[in-house]
């Protein structure tokens, strides 16, 4: 089923499920989905509840497998090759553990100056071993969420709820501190 504002739905090779081509200001792009069903759980609801605010479309691409976790690099390029696909004009923001730190407001501000610019906005988020080279020098903005080392999933998730957050302050919502 296609979101509001969207057009057909066909399907792309790099990814794992079918792409909506919609006028989403704000894209989530990760490697894979995510295989446990409490992440994958809230994931779908902070992307429920940020979708109530602003159109958001979350991308899937294909990750790489059949790789020993010592081929860290082969399996970042990889996956940059997959992501680098649904990578537009976009302005992109990378999840990196070397990015800027920002308190949520300072992060609305951000997001509302995106969502005010005729460029989308890509969010992305590397697989297990990171995100390559190439990708974070693509990178408008290398975004820090703690100098601690979380998972990938939980980075989706703590990524997805500050998104969530960050448009409940720019459109006035309560959220709970």
């Amino acid at each position: 089923m296609a979101l509001p504002g969207s057009r057909a739905v066909r399907p792309d090779p790099g990814s794992r499920k079918m792409i909506q081509h919609s006028r989403a200001r704000l894209r989530v792009l990760w490697p894979g989905k995510t295989r446990s069903p409490e992440w994958r759980g809230l994931q779908e609801f902070y992307l429920a509840r940020i979708r109530q605010l602003e159109p958001c479309e979350l991308v899937e691409v294909k990750e790489a497998r059949g790789l020993e976790d010592r081929e860290a690099e082969k399996i970042m390029q990889i996956e940059a090759k997959n992501l680098e696909k649904h990578l537009r004009d976009d302005y992109i923001i990378c999840l990196f553990d070397r990015g800027k730190e920002m308190n949520s407001g300072d992060l609305a501000r951000l997001i509302g100056e995106r969502i005010e610019s005729p460029r989308p906005t890509a969010f992305v988020v590397g697989g297990f071993a990171g995100l390559a080279a190439g990708v974070l020098e693509r990178a408008d903005f290398r975004l820090s969420l703690s100098r601690m080392t979380f998972s990938h999933e939980l980075c989706r998730v703590a990524l997805l709820e500050q998104v969530y957050r960050a448009l409940a302050i720019l459109k006035g919502k309560r959220y709970a501190k």
